[in-house]
């Protein structure tokens, strides 16, 4: 079959959208350091034994497990396995998932509207902020994200076909996706089962006998690891992270469960953790707040399973590679962020509510094409209706539109989640906007009375992005604005004048169309051009705050404000590494802290096990006192880290401000290490201190 001059030049830009997704998620990546320390970790530690790998331990000794499933940490561990434990190995393969998403998705609206559409929902989608910030870390979201996206490949061929063996692929890969991030993974089930219960090209008798046997898959592939951790002997594996009884089970209800849902698990009468003593309160790192202190130590040492080790720089002082910027909200309460005008927010995600997408933490994420998609996919419902069998627009439109509206209405009234959660937005955002304009476009060319939608819809998103970039960014989004608030005025003006015009209709409309999308991508790529620039690497997000926060030159000559001089851990880390090597006796932990933020980089650092006594957060029920005590007697434990933090547990087991009690009375604090204040923001009452525990 001959290839004409048309699909080369489709196939040439597809290449070039793919080229451009890369080109943001790869740039300066090195700069990015080893990302999420809490997760770096776990990969480090996966490396060094097949059953740290399978159980995702957190450390080296097998202590605690990561607070997620392992799959996501499997891949990481598989690249640093190939290419050696380098910050930009552990990102690799949220790059690459990055910019495979954005041809799965070409692929799936290709299907539907043709070639043009496909590459306008790939180029949305490779430029949407805060799919760009995550796809550069070492966060899971961008695995998960892909995994979701062929799972709904599989699903549009087993709905045109009607065909179980699709479906039940489509199922399967779910099912993987819940073994990355457990629930988020179910978020698209309403249009998972929505879609082919509809839809499918079938009878209904074996749409519901299919989604039955679909069922089961998701549910084996789904708690498959699960049941082998929890019916594992627990002095055979380590603690499961985040967890209250030692279960992944109750990790799923509990940590990553109920206490995410915040308003949502009050309408349906759940109790939902958010109380004072709730676990997201603590000061953390990683899924659950801010980055540990610290810069990353030496990225070398590790002894990969079926490689060969480096050496660790004998000083311990930290790589040249990338270091993570300084973060002047450790010690702030969890998820705060730096205002753009100089304040601060009140928390990463603002207050839940119907706007919450639209405050100012959250609107440049993804929200800058939400309210043209919602419009859109109105619009491709009202062309051809819900007449049985659904036409493919209708299909088109219900599954993203139950993709879509879900997780916003969750992620309005959520309790916990970060800002990089919102990639989970972007695909149907992006498949609405290109689906629902190219048809809109169609209708405007044949000059039919909907077509007058697209005009409208053109210049009221111009003036919707405008009010973000005035809002949000006035010193040096302003411009931004007045360029896209032009350029949707006069594409709105010329298809006005078009359509009096019509032998100039067809041509001229689709060429003026395509310069109002580019427009509307002004604003949303110039947000996805800060995580370049600048970094948050434990909590990634899109936004002029982080140019603030690693002192980019502003537009009116001035420097930014510069971020408040860190003190805690990170001062004294080089000096504490090169003492707890010198003084190593061989013990099973090199140190132990209260939460793994505070030992994550001594793992990394020296390539030794260092216990988290209370695990990610600081709040797991691991240990008494009185076994805590029983590790020091037995010489595993020598060196505890206090960093002011923890206090009394009404845990039967005791708490980690019972074991601190017994460490400040039953040790000797180690001087002559300035190791500085853990919590700048409260100086009489964080200082961190080193204990030695020997007898």
């Amino acid at each position: 079959m001959k290839t004409s001059k048309t699909d080369i030049l489709h196939y040439t830009s597809l290449a070039a959208v793919l080229l451009a997704a890369f080109f943001f998620r790869v740039y300066d990546i090195g700069a990015e350091g080893y990302g999420n320390m809490y997760y770096a970790s776990t990969v480090f530690s996966m490396l060094t034994s097949w059953k740290n790998f399978f159980f995702s331990s957190f450390d080296p000794s097998g202590f605690v497990s990561v607070d997620k499933p392992p799959f996501g940490f499997w891949v990481q561990a598989a690249s640093a396995a190939v290419f050696g434990f380098e910050g930009w190995a552990l990102m690799l393969p949220q790059i690459v998932s990055g910019v495979l998403a954005c041809l799965v998705l070409y692929w799936l609206v290709r299907r539907f509207f043709g070639p043009n559409a496909g590459l306008l929902a790939a180029l949305i989608l490779a430029v949407t902020p805060i799919a760009v910030a995550a796809d550069r870390n070492n966060t899971i979201d961008g695995q998960l994200l892909l995994v979701l996206l062929l799972s709904a490949a599989a699903l549009t061929l087993a709905v045109e076909k009607g065909s179980l063996k699709w479906l039940v692929l489509g199922a399967a890969l779910i099912g993987v996706g819940f073994n990355i991030k457990m629930l988020q993974a179910y978020m698209i089930l309403p249009a998972f089962y929505g879609l082919y219960f509809l839809a499918a090209r079938t009878t209904w008798a074996r749409r519901i006998l299919h989604l039955a046997v679909a069922s089961l898959v998701l549910i084996a592939v789904s708690f498959a690891w699960v049941a082998a951790v929890d019916l594992t002997a627990e002095d055979q594996r380590p603690y499961v992270g985040s967890s209250d009884d030692n279960t992944v089970t109750e990790l799923i209800v509990g940590h990553n469960g109920l206490s995410r849902m915040g308003q949502v698990a009050a309408w349906f009468g759940l109790q939902s953790n958010q109380g004072p003593d709730a676990r997201a309160s603590a000061p953390q790192q990683g899924d659950g707040e801010r980055p540990p202190l610290g810069q990353p130590p030496s990225n070398q040492g590790i002894r990969p399973l079926g490689g060969v080790a480096g050496q660790r720089p004998a000083d311990g002082n930290f790589p040249a590679q990338g270091q993570p910027p300084q973060n002047p909200n450790d010690g702030n309460p969890p998820g705060a962020g730096d205002n753009p005008q100089g304040g601060r927010m009140q928390n990463e995600t603002g207050t839940a509510g119907l706007l919450r997408l639209f405050n100012q933490q959250l609107a440049g994420q993804v929200t800058w094409l939400l309210p043209l998609a919602l419009v859109l996919m109105l619009a491709l419902i009202a062309r051809q209706g819900f007449s049985w069998p659904l036409k493919p627009e209708t299909q088109f439109a219900l599954f993203w539109g139950l993709w879509l509206i879900p997780m916003a209405v969750f992620f309005s009234y959520a309790g916990l989640f970060h800002r990089y959660y919102l990639e989970m937005l972007a695909p149907a955002v992006a498949a609405l906007v290109a689906g629902g304009v190219t048809a809109l476009t169609r209708d405007f060319a044949a000059g039919r009375r909907q077509g007058w939608l697209l005009p409208l819809s053109i210049a009221g998103s111009a003036i919707f992005e405008a009010a973000i970039l005035f809002t949000y960014w006035p010193e040096f989004g302003g411009w931004a604005a007045v360029l896209t608030l032009v350029i949707g005025g006069l594409v709105a003006i010329g298809l006005t004048w078009l359509r009096f015009r019509p032998n100039f209709l067809r041509l001229s409309a689709r060429q003026l169309v395509m310069a109002g999308m580019l427009g509307l991508l002004v604003a949303p790529l110039l947000w996805s051009a800060t995580p370049l620039l600048g970094r948050d690497t434990a909590l990634p997000y899109a936004g002029p705050e982080l140019l603030q926060r690693n002192n980019i030159q502003q537009p009116d000559g001035g420097a930014a404000r510069q971020p408040a001089n860190e003190t805690g851990l990170q001062v004294g880390k080089p000096a504490l590494l090169a003492f707890l090597e010198a003084n190593d006796s061989g013990e099973t932990f090199i140190v132990a802290g209260i939460r793994a933020s505070e030992v994550a980089p001594i793992i990394i650092g020296t390539g030794r096990a260092a216990m988290a006594i209370g695990g990610f957060s600081g709040s797991d029920p691991i240990l008494s006192v009185e076994e805590f005590a029983e590790y020091v007697a037995r010489g595993e434990v020598r060196f505890v880290l206090s960093s002011g933090s923890g206090g009394p547990s009404n845990r039967p087991n005791g708490g980690q401000g019972d074991i601190m009690t017994w460490v400040q009375k039953s040790c000797s604090v180690v001087t002559g290490l300035n190791l500085g204040n853990a919590n700048p923001q409260n100086p009489d009452n964080g200082q961190v201190a080193l204990y030695d525990c020997k007898p």
